[in-house]
């Protein structure tokens, strides 16, 4: 379905915001995601990157190339139009193609939960119930950041939602698998952090060595499994997840 309630507006000269809504909504970022493949497959003169949100798309694009293909009209102007064009004259572009179901091995021993204190504590549930709730649900990747290979996870079962650490700490490991609020999420790599952590995967989301160096993408469903500290330090981080 076309949306019917959205906004465009500039973020710089050279990009612009268009906002399909302010929730964590299912159908908003499958049209976001889809729009974007839209204009990747079909970019306008002058088009350079997409960055997909929850329910937002910045779309990037070269000023001077724009206003050579279009000298008559503003760049902000003939871009805008074009956008409404994508939006409003092809139902097509808000059908998604079907989402990949990545599996992410996780242990969930204390040694790399850092925080099951914090979390039994605020949701009054045992570590095996939280790994079991964990672990039962397919999310969804709505977007990518902070990091290089950051998986924003939706749709976590809501009795194991934790709020952030109130001190964020200097260094969370690259592999550690985390809660905040209602979502959860797996740093690529190692940097500071207050997502309350409660397991680690072997498994690199970011490797620049690699000919796909990141490992999930917006629109993409994952689903977490447990696995025994000797399976973890034995895991082969090339093979198959």
């Amino acid at each position: 379905m076309i949306p019917t309630n959205f906004q465009i507006s500039p973020l710089s000269e050279s990009a612009i915001v268009l906002g399909f809504g302010n929730t964590i909504d299912r159908t908003l970022n499958t049209q976001v995601l889809a729009l974007a493949e839209a204009i990747q497959a079909s970019p306008f003169p002058g088009f350079t990157e997409v960055l997909p949100a929850y329910s937002s798309l910045t779309v990037f694009y070269d000023i001077f190339a724009v206003r050579k293909a279009f000298p008559h009209t503003p760049a902000y102007h003939t871009v805008r139009k074009i956008l409404l064009d994508y939006i409003t004259t092809d139902e097509s572009v808000f059908h998604s193609g079907k989402d990949m179901l990545v599996k992410i091995p996780v242990c969930y021993s204390e040694v790399f939960g850092w925080d099951w204190k914090e979390v039994y504590e605020h949701t009054g549930i045992s570590r095996e119930e939280v790994i079991a709730i964990h672990t039962a649900t397919i999310y969804r990747v709505y977007m990518m950041g902070f990091l290089p290979g950051f998986p924003y996870l939706g749709g976590m079962d809501s009795r194991i939602a934790t709020p952030r650490k109130s001190q964020p700490r200097l260094k969370v490991e690259a592999g550690s698998v985390g809660i905040a609020g209602e979502q959860t999420g797996v740093y690529p790599l190692d940097s500071p952090g207050g997502w309350q952590v409660i397991g680690k995967t072997p498994v690199k989301l970011f490797d620049p060595t690699t000919n796909k160096p990141v490992l999930l993408k917006a629109g993409d469903q994952v689903q977490f499994y447990e696995i025994d500290e000797d399976t973890f330090y034995t895991w082969n981080s090339a093979k198959e997840v």
